[in-house]
């Protein structure tokens, strides 16, 4: 099956890797969900989420030693630990005040702080294409946060939040793409990641049973495979071609939280909520083309 896989086209294989990765995101806000629904803490999800990460990097940090660690760049490898601790804090958050398909498609919205960002922090030539996908994005948000919209406010600015603090993991890890070696990112941010969040784990703790822990272990030690998946579908195919893929989560999310949950949002929120994923999708393959 391995070799078959392998003989297919780059950009099919990407596609298939790629959207493997958006139903695992869509595991992963599910598995939120139903945690959230045992009265497990997010504070307790977030660390054990955390904890799985550094799971994953462990064996870079056994067979590199303390060296994995060496930079000249602590405060931006800090920052970034930050940035990705805060937003799966309020990612998960959001998922407590809103209905799955809104907080998903809410979090799609950093793709455009980060388009907002990229020419003032660093530099980067920033395209109409992707502009134009931002505004779409901007009114999009506008249409699903309209007067008298039946979304929470405080569970909107959360998901905004969150999307926020993503645009700052995308910076942050593109700045220091430049000077660093992925394991020394990725073993900076499973160390502060897990170290940010285990107070507030430990602050909101409240005792588990078997179940709640079997679930916890499965949810920490599978999440992390979605930057796997999403590394290695690049690898394999045109950015440009397998990076729109990464959106079909919208699509599982939806359907799962109407089957299980009877959720279904109004019109004027779809509608906003096609303008988001359009401009989403926009910036996304402009912004591939631009790197490939």
């Amino acid at each position: 099956m391995t070799t078959r896989f392998a003989a297919l086209p780059g950009n099919l294989r990407g596609a298939i890797l790629m959207s493997l990765s958006a139903l695992l995101f869509a595991t992963e806000a599910l598995f939120i969900r139903w945690l959230s629904h045992r009265g497990v803490p997010t504070s307790t999800q977030l660390f054990v989420r955390s904890l799985g990460q550094l799971v994953w990097v462990a064996p870079l940090i056994l067979t590199a030693g303390a060296a994995v660690f060496r930079t000249r760049r602590v405060g931006m490898h800090v920052l970034r630990g930050f940035c990705s601790a805060a937003t799966w804090g309020l990612y998960f958050l959001s998922f407590a005040y809103l209905n799955l398909a809104t907080a998903t498609v809410l979090s799609f919205t950093n793709v455009m702080f980060t388009t907002m960002l990229a020419a003032p922090l660093l530099g980067e030539r920033v395209d109409r294409a992707r502009w134009a996908g931002t505004l779409a994005g901007l009114l999009g948000v506008a249409v699903m946060l309209r007067p008298g919209a039946d979304i929470p406010l405080t569970g909107a600015l959360i998901a905004l939040g969150a999307a926020f603090s993503w645009c700052g993991i995308t910076l942050s890890s593109r700045s220091l793409s430049r000077t660093e070696r992925t394991e020394t990112v990725l073993a900076w941010v499973g160390l502060i990641t897990t170290a940010c969040t285990l107070p507030f784990a430990i602050a909101g703790w409240t005792p588990l049973n078997l179940g709640d822990v079997a679930i916890l272990t499965v949810f920490g030690l599978f999440t992390p495979g979605i930057i796997w998946l999403v590394t290695e579908a690049l690898r394999a195919g045109e950015a440009s071609a397998v990076a729109p893929f990464q959106y079909l989560r919208l699509v599982v999310i939806a359907a799962v939280g109407w089957m299980l949950w009877g959720e279904v949002p109004d019109g004027w929120t779809w509608l906003g909520a096609g303008v988001i994923l359009s401009g989403a999708v926009v910036i996304t393959v402009s912004e591939a083309r631009k790197r490939s």
